[in-house]
């Protein structure tokens, strides 16, 4: 077994048999709480590994960078479920374990010898995340789900985009990335609940439940008023000025959300803050065309790194509009610990976006994990795992 790393999970083993990237996310969140997650993969390798441009590294070997963003703190083991020794091997490890994560279509885990019934028989205590497309049950249960479709099955590329007519999906697979986390999530939760019950459970979710889990006030602007919200491009639906406004040279991002920092906002581009049509933010809302007007016409007098800092003295919430080349430069990107670096076995040194939680004692010392591990070459840990599995006693139960 490898060498324990620190974090608050910690001892926590992760059988991580999902592939492309909701499973693979929310393992990889364990795994940067100290999990030990073992990435259990076909001969051919997680689908995200030939995903690309770009690819890195030598040609003959090329590397996926969309495969580098979802996988570091890992091992990897190829097994064949549909043979009898790699079946066994698998059980073996499902002794072992203390979670399984699948995001197989519905049903095909039971195709495979591994229904719940079976894991929850090899070992009582495992915790099962099961994430799928539209969900395990239902009229719809059984369809494949792919994070684009999800996006607009589930209303969100109908709230995004310019306008109506142009209805966008977010630039990352969101659908994807929100199943992971609601996904470690409820591992985390169902191992707390363990300590208590001393069982595991099965905790599922899906695409679908990702999307409509975050349609926050959209939701209920149709659940309880009736309104079935649009796109409204880069302004907020129901605050005012909240969105990207033109300056001289380019663009900046303001949010106001309240009067009294309308008030402040407008003294610091020179409008009036008793112009009636603007007084209060439904009337903001009301006249929204006429209020972007008058504030672009201010800000057009001036650079944005003008207005930012005016707003910023000001206390007004602002900012850039950055690209991403420029997040991963920025200082306050990095004194987060949001890039880490890892030492790849064929790339050498590689930077990552980083963990997006930090732990800390009272006292301020670090108390989460502090190194972390390349994504692994596939197969790269196939003898080690193999002889871990053949070892007692287990480690789940």
């Amino acid at each position: 077994m490898t060498t324990e790393v620190a974090g608050p999970l910690a001892g926590t083993v992760v059988l991580d048999l999902s592939r492309a990237l909701a499973g693979p996310h929310a393992a990889m969140m364990l795994a940067d709480m100290g999990a030990r997650v073992i990435k259990v993969e076909t001969a051919t390798g997680d689908d995200s590994r030939g995903w690309g441009p770009p690819f890195v590294g030598p040609e003959d070997d090329p590397v996926s960078t969309y495969y580098l963003s979802a996988n570091r703190n890992k091992e990897s083991v190829r097994l064949d479920l549909k043979t009898p020794t790699d079946s066994a091997t698998l059980a073996a490890l499902v002794a072992k374990a203390d979670v399984l994560i699948e995001n197989f279509r519905p049903g095909v885990l039971d195709r495979l010898g591994f229904p719940v019934t079976r894991l929850a028989e090899i070992n009582p205590r495992l915790v099962v995340l099961s994430i799928s497309g539209f969900g395990h049950d239902g009229p719809e249960g059984g369809r494949a789900g792919y994070d684009q479709i999800a996006q607009g099955e589930g209303g969100l590329m109908s709230l995004t985009g310019p306008d109506p007519q142009h209805p966008t999906k977010v630039g990352v697979p969101i659908a994807d990335l929100l199943a992971g986390m609601n996904g470690a999530f409820g591992v985390a939760t169902a191992l707390a609940a363990r300590e208590r019950t001393g069982r595991g459970t099965v905790v599922r979710t899906s695409l679908l439940a990702a999307i409509v889990s975050v349609h926050a006030f959209q939701g209920t602007r149709w659940t309880v008023a009736g309104e079935v919200p649009q796109a409204s491009g880069n302004h907020h639906p129901a605050i005012a000025p909240y969105g990207s406004f033109r300056a001289a040279d380019g663009m900046i991002q303001a949010a106001v959300g309240n009067d009294q920092q309308w008030r402040v906002f407008a003294g610091c581009l020179g409008l009036d803050p008793d112009d009636p049509r603007f007084t209060t933010s439904r009337l903001r809302v009301d006249h929204r065309p006429e209020l972007i007007e008058a504030i672009e016409e201010r800000l057009a007098t001036a650079p944005a790194d003008t207005w930012l800092a005016r707003l910023d003295e000001a206390g007004v919430p602002a900012g850039r509009i950055r690209t991403i080349d420029q997040v991963y430069e920025w200082d306050q990107t990095i004194s987060q610990g949001l890039v880490v670096e890892v030492d790849h076995p064929t790339l050498g040194p590689v930077r990552l976006p980083g963990p997006p939680l930090r732990f800390e004692s009272p006292e301020g010392e670090p108390a989460g994990r502090t190194s972390h591990s390349p994504p692994p070459l596939l197969g790269e840990h196939d003898d080690a795992i193999r002889a871990w599995a053949a070892e007692s006693p287990s480690v789940g139960q």
